[in-house]
């Protein structure tokens, strides 16, 4: 299997213009996985959509390295090609010793790297930034660069005679400056694919340009056979939670979910019921809800004029039906969300107010230590998740109870996290079900015990 990890010497380069268009081409030609690395929701659904299969994230902070190579030798198997769009820099990483670097994952996963290299107002100087990479660490594999942001073709003479002439990197690819692909490019870092009506002719346009300015054929391994293995379906773990249903929003609103987690509620045996939070008229019946991450934000007309729904999903929580929900889904929950001048009425479940903001509120990783209140986590444990929210919440009189004490992060107030109603829990971070946070199966066996009434017992 031919195995390439995109990334670059800085964010901001175009590799997600280039990996989105590498899916859509070689899935046409061949079988292909794709991943992500980090724990990064938009740019996986991009592209999910391009290469029309699951987008699996790889993160060094929420997973050991045996995690990751499980997750990508299970996504791959199958498969001939497989694409893994990088975060930030090919060495960039939060611990100095790069052990959670691009770079870490490439040694890890044994993938080749292309770089994608931003050369505006760069001639020259290109040749000892790339020898500065290839002495770096030595060992890693390059498969070539792109060059991205070329303003003319003198211009890109001039880098690639610079490349040959001191370096041994293959130039495997030239993107010329395009005011449609800067358009595109700011579009696919703040919408994802289910608040875009147009990604379809999005990914044709990307390919198209993509096609036409790297060597394709150089990327496809011709000698690989085109018969694929048989995959293995999803094995029931429990049958004890077979007879559950989970319902999960998935619409404009809300659609930020680790496509692993879903996969891991139906190893359960569970049954995940999608409902729309903007056009259903009441809630499925289920036994819990999971209303995960979105842009709430942007559709909160739409949101605030679906009363049924509201009250459907607020009569469930007041019940004492189990709720979990995220970041997007905390502030669905809220009495209101304010979006610059305007304020929308929301469910009201939660005594706070939501307030839109210009700057990142809570950004990057988060650690969080469960407090003897949450209702199906085990107390004392640590756990490491994630957030990225551009709002405020106010609580009324600062009377909520809450699950997690935060340890890095911000939270919902610098402090907490996690705020506790009844049987919801609604938090601003983002769990994922790894070795070090196995809150799906702790969150269906207290869903479990509620519709058998009986006690809950840890996990």
């Amino acid at each position: 299997m031919k195995s390439y990890l995109i990334s670059s010497t800085k964010k901001s380069s175009g590799k997600t213009i280039i990996a989105t268009g590498l899916c859509s081409i070689l899935s046409n030609i061949d079988s292909l996985a794709a991943f992500k690395k980090g724990p990064d929701y938009i740019d996986p659904l991009w592209l999910s959509q391009a290469s029309k299969a699951k987008c699996y994230n790889l993160d060094f902070f929420t997973m050991t390295n045996l995690e990751i190579s499980k997750l990508y030798k299970t996504a791959s198997r199958g498969k001939n090609i497989s694409i893994i769009e990088g975060n930030k820099g090919l060495f960039d990483g939060v611990s100095l010793n790069g052990i959670d670097s691009n770079a870490s994952l490439a040694h890890l996963l044994k993938l080749e790297v292309i770089l994608v290299l931003d050369c505006s107002g760069i001639t020259r100087g290109i040749a000892p930034l790339l020898q500065g990479y290839k002495g770096f660490d030595s060992k890693i594999k390059y498969k070539g660069i792109i060059l991205n942001n070329i303003a003319s073709e003198r211009h890109e003479n001039k880098i690639i005679n610079a490349v040959n002439e001191f370096t041994k990197f293959k130039v495997i690819g030239s993107v010329h400056k395009n005011k449609k692909l800067d358009i595109i490019e700011k579009s696919l870092g703040l919408e994802p694919v289910f608040q875009n009506t147009h990604t379809s002719k999005i990914i044709k346009n990307i390919s198209s340009i993509v096609k036409s300015s790297i060597d394709i054929k150089y990327l496809v391994n011709k000698s690989i056979s085109a018969k694929i293995k048989t995959i293995p379906k999803i094995v029931t773990k429990h049958k004890k939670y077979s007879n559950l249903k989970i319902g999960v929003a998935l619409d404009e609103a809300f659609g930020f979910y680790y496509p692993d987690d879903i996969d891991k509620f139906k190893s359960y045996g569970v049954k995940i019921v999608y409902f729309n939070t903007l056009k259903d008229k009441s809630l499925p019946e289920v036994d819990g809800l999971f209303i995960g991450g979105g842009f709430p934000e942007r559709v909160t007309d739409r949101l605030h004029k679906n009363t049924s729904m509201i009250k459907s999903i607020s009569s469930f929580i007041d019940s004492g039906m189990p709720v979990y929900a995220e970041c997007g889904g905390l502030m669905y929950l809220c009495e209101s969300i304010k979006v610059k001048a305007r304020k929308f009425k929301m469910a009201g479940i939660i005594k706070g107010n939501v307030e839109m903001c210009d700057k990142p509120v809570g950004r990057g990783y988060v650690e969080l230590m469960i407090n003897k209140k949450h209702p199906w986590m085990n107390k004392g444990d640590v756990i490491k998740c994630h957030e990225f929210h551009y709002s405020n919440i106010k609580i009324k009189n600062n009377s909520s109870s809450y699950g997690f004490k935060v340890i890095r992060g911000y939270g919902t107030n610098g402090r907490h996290d996690g705020i506790l109603y009844k049987n919801l829990v609604a938090s601003y971070s983002h769990l994922r079900d790894t070795a070090q946070s196995r809150w799906i199966e702790n969150y269906l066996n207290f869903i479990y015990c509620i519709k058998n009434n009986e006690t809950k017992t840890n996990i």
